[in-house]
């Protein structure tokens, strides 16, 4: 089974979420994110479209409860050896099942945390499972219990990352010398995904983004393919995959003659990069990184065209985005702690001169700051 990581990672895995579950005086957890099935037992799977739960105890135990199509895919990918299935057939309710699970691992009338903030757990699961739940055990949303486990990184899971990261340098090589007046979307599509492809890596958690002309300001994947023009400007933000694990990177680059405008654009976004990877360092909030590159950016004349944000974590994460928690904005409390990834991207989009800037890389936090995970230049690339 192609589980990635040693016999001896995934049960401390196991041993560290059985410990959280009981200091949060819960008897079980009832997790519907896929990221913490995969951090937790190595189950690889998008069936988390259907209704699915892996109940994860204070004393261990996990059992994992899904449709008869992921059978396979937890033997195939996952150390789950207590797989329980529920049946298609008309009325069906897999919350009932669930229920019967519960009640058969002895934790009625006890106390659940569950992960409600999933998409793994759409709105009309929840109220059939809520009705299952009401007076047969106490429960309490813990979403963040196995997201705050997954988000400092092992060793080998940083080496994942660096990978990841060296696999999106290779898509953004291949972007540049596919970019010139009169390329087609498409194509540079098509040699960033294969770039990643051939060097091993894995599907993103959505879509490469990309848009030229004033499509370069949407910073959101849509349907539709142009070719550049001979003047044109091009965003892309995009993964490099291994194993799960990203590491993003974002980039516009400009066709033809340069508007000197946005060549100071450039300039303001790759000072403030450099501001916000200056603020990073363990023990430091992570509302002080987006303060950093609001500075630079409002004291450069672009205030009216930044974002809310300015970055987010980066780690295993699946459909239908690849952003993971937490998200770096102005008051975000949450401290840095060595070996996090974040990725952090600068982003001015002036709407009324229908022109875009970005400018963004992974990182890696250290004892003392960040390491920078991509080996390419921060330059304004003109082609």
């Amino acid at each position: 089974m192609p589980i990635h990581f040693s016999i001896e990672e995934m049960a401390e895995r196991r041993e560290r979420a059985a410990s959280a579950i009981g200091s949060a005086e819960l008897d079980a957890l009832l997790v519907f994110k896929q990221e913490s099935m995969y951090w937790l037992t190595g189950y690889d799977t998008f069936g988390f479209a259907a209704f699915q739960c892996m109940v994860a105890t204070a004393d261990g135990r996990v059992v994992l409860l899904t449709r008869a199509p992921d059978r396979g895919t937890a033997l195939y990918t996952s150390n789950v050896d207590d797989l329980r299935v529920w049946t298609d057939v008309e009325g069906m309710n897999p919350a009932s099942d669930l229920r019967a699970l519960l009640a058969d691992l002895g934790l009625g009338g006890g106390r659940v945390g569950i992960e409600l903030d999933s998409y793994g757990l759409k709105a009309s699961n929840w109220r059939a499972l809520e009705a299952q739940l009401d007076g047969f055990v106490g429960w309490e949303d813990r979403s963040e219990l196995v997201q705050e486990l997954r988000r400092t990184k092992s060793p080998r899971e940083i080496e994942y990352h660096r990978r990841a990261a060296e696999l999106a340098d290779d898509a953004w090589d291949a972007a540049v010398a596919e970019t010139r007046a009169g390329a087609f979307e498409g194509d540079i599509l098509a040699e960033m995904q294969g770039a990643v492809f051939r060097g091993g890596g894995d599907y993103a958690g959505n879509e490469i983004i990309i848009g030229s002309g004033n499509g370069a300001l949407m910073v959101r994947s849509t349907a539709g393919r142009r070719s550049l023009d001979p003047n044109d400007q091009l965003t892309l933000e995009f993964c490099g995959v291994q194993r799960r694990y990203h590491a993003a990177m974002m980039r516009t680059i400009l066709v033809g003659d340069p508007q000197p405008g946005q060549v100071a654009m450039h300039a303001a976004c790759e000072e403030a990069l450099t501001a916000g990877e200056d603020a990073i360092a363990p023990g430091a909030a992570m509302g002080t990184v987006f303060d950093a590159h609001a500075e630079v950016l409002d004291d450069a004349g672009f205030g009216k065209h930044r974002l809310n944000a300015c970055g987010y974590g980066m780690g295993a994460v699946y459909a239908p985005i690849w952003v993971d928690w937490p998200m770096l904005y102005h008051g975000n409390p949450l401290t840095f702690a060595p070996n996090q990834v974040y990725f952090l991207h600068m982003i001015l989009l002036n709407f009324d001169d229908q022109v875009a800037m970005t400018l963004g890389h992974s990182v890696l936090v250290t004892e003392t700051g960040v390491e920078r995970l991509s080996r390419s230049s921060l330059e304004l690339v003109v082609r």
